[in-house]
């Protein structure tokens, strides 16, 4: 069973070969929704997609997501949790007051932090 990421770059791919044939968003839509059914990208994604396959060398093509600048990272790990603890604990008084609004306190933290 393909993940979602691996069906959206095949979904990408297609629509990257059918733009540079010339096909319309539309017939393009149309023919994918025959496929993936109700897994195909929404029309207005597709639409965004043919833009710019159509415009671009398909030798220059990146199907896949870039990384983005202001994604945010996971904190998930040990390392990442004792770095924002010990943020937490060096500046009280920044987090106490950027935290008042939600109305956190140091007993209220997830565990994760």
């Amino acid at each position: 069973m393909a993940t979602c990421n691996d069906l959206l770059i095949k979904q990408r791919s297609a629509i990257e070969f059918w733009a540079a044939e010339g096909c319309s968003a539309v017939n393009i839509h149309a023919r994918m929704k025959a496929v993936y059914g109700e897994m195909c990208v929404s029309d207005s994604a597709l639409c965004k997609g043919v833009i710019i396959f159509k415009g671009a060398d398909f030798r220059e093509t990146i199907l896949r997501d870039q990384h983005r600048s202001g994604r945010p990272l996971p904190a998930s790990d040990t390392v990442q949790r004792d770095k924002v603890d010990c943020m937490i604990r060096a500046n009280r008084k920044h987090f106490e007051r950027t935290s008042a609004p939600y109305r956190l306190n140091w007993t209220g933290l997830p565990k994760s932090l």
